[in-house]
């Protein structure tokens, strides 16, 4: 394949995967802010709310391994069609944990959710498989970015979601997941007929014969990679940390309004703010990192994640500042996400390159699945104040590496 239809192909890869991505947004958009409530409501307890954060990211984590390797064995298109099937499943059964009151019911369902989450998260690492991409960190963050009309749109449905819910005699609360399902049916479809011919295959077909792929399928193989090469751990790192921030808080953000008396409707106003400050700039943020580099913006997110956390920690009785301040925690975790993800993309060898992705979606979700464990009990114990000090933790902990990396960068 010449490199004009190289281009060809890249460009309607992009615009397929956007697409997929606005009606996985649609389908995502509610699943933690809605499935903590869930979890507290069925427990009976506050302290079970963290759960849905916890599940759902450990869902993701656990099912970007085999659709990475679904991926390497039979392209893009299949992988991401499978991960947005399996959240189909999910959403079902979170339909079915609020009709029984079985919690176990709810946490699996909410595990098959993060499949959608794992999907995702591939298919912005998609937009960077074909060789003719010469800048990678704006069509990966164009990818990203499409997610913002179906994310922010979404939890602004939960009103209506629960009209419809209501209306069919479906339990409390569990009407938007009909929206889930019907979105995640048509980001199947899209993704299913859309990637023909594959980015991924084609991208193998076309590497020199130095570069095919043969090397092992493996977490050995997959960490010498990530050994081999500093920047590519950095990446990771930053990723993990980043995305534990994020998770913790805003999985705790709905069950803090809530008890301070917000109506649905309004955490759902605030949780798509968030979502806004998520994906809506990572186009910013993917030109920044062509320009500045993408080290440098990766720290320009962890600074935008102390204002946020200072924001709302210390605005916590005002839902305004909650607000700002979960706006400002999505804008610092797209800095992080884009700019990372791009570094990732450009410094794995095409032989590995599904394997290191897997590997760092899984660290990525694992890191959230902590945040989302511990933030309950830290939430019950520090309230939102103490959550919010406590996430600076990871935050530093990024600042350190990024400031080794730079340093290492000049020597």
């Amino acid at each position: 394949m010449n490199n004009d239809a190289l281009e060809l192909l890249q460009r309607r890869t992009v615009k397929v995967l956007t697409a997929g991505q606005v009606l996985s947004g649609f389908g995502l958009g509610s699943t933690l802010s809605i499935g903590a409530l869930l979890a507290e409501h069925i427990s009976g307890s506050a302290s079970w709310s963290g759960a849905a954060a916890t599940f759902s990211t450990l869902g993701a984590a656990t099912w970007a391994i085999p659709l990475s390797r679904i991926a390497y064995r039979a392209g893009r298109r299949k992988a991401l069609a499978t991960g947005a099937a399996l959240a189909i499943s999910g959403a079902t059964l979170v339909i079915v944990a609020a009709a029984t009151m079985q919690l176990w019911v709810l946490l699996l369902g909410l595990f098959l959710l993060g499949a959608g989450s794992a999907t995702g998260l591939q298919a912005r690492f998609a937009a960077t498989d074909l060789p003719s991409s010469k800048t990678k960190g704006k069509d990966l963050s164009l990818v990203v970015w499409a997610t913002t009309f179906g994310a922010v749109i979404g939890p602004n449905l939960f009103g209506p979601g629960e009209v419809i819910g209501n209306a069919l005699g479906m339990p409390s609360m569990t009407g938007p997941f009909l929206i889930t399902i019907t979105a995640q049916i048509l980001a199947t479809l899209t993704f299913w007929f859309g990637l023909r011919p594959d980015p991924l295959l084609v991208a193998m077909q076309t590497a020199p014969k130095s570069d095919q792929p043969a090397a092992k399928r493996s977490f050995a193989a997959a960490f010498r990679a990530l050994k081999a090469n500093p920047k590519a751990s950095y990446a990771v790192a930053v990723i993990s940390l980043s995305h534990m921030v994020m998770v913790s808080v805003m999985s705790m953000t709905p069950v803090h309004m809530e008890h301070h008396g917000a109506v649905l409707s309004l955490v759902g106003f605030t949780i798509s703010i968030h979502i806004a400050g998520m994906y809506a700039f990572s186009p910013v943020f993917g030109w920044l990192a062509d320009r500045l580099g993408k080290i440098t913006t990766v720290l320009i997110g962890q600074a935008v994640l102390v204002a946020s956390l200072l924001i709302a920690g210390f605005g916590s009785e005002s839902f305004t500042s909650v607000g700002i301040g979960l706006f400002l925690l999505g804008l610092g975790w797209s800095a992080a996400t884009v700019s990372g993800s791009a570094l990732l993309a450009e410094s794995v060898p095409v032989d590995q390159k599904t394997n290191v992705q897997g590997v760092s979606d899984s660290a990525m979700m694992l890191a959230g699945a902590i945040g989302g464990a511990v933030s309950g009990s830290i939430l019950a114990v520090g309230a939102f104040f103490g959550l919010n000090m406590a996430a600076l933790i990871p935050v530093c902990i990024a600042v350190a590496i990024t400031g080794l990396a730079i340093r290492k960068q000049k020597a």
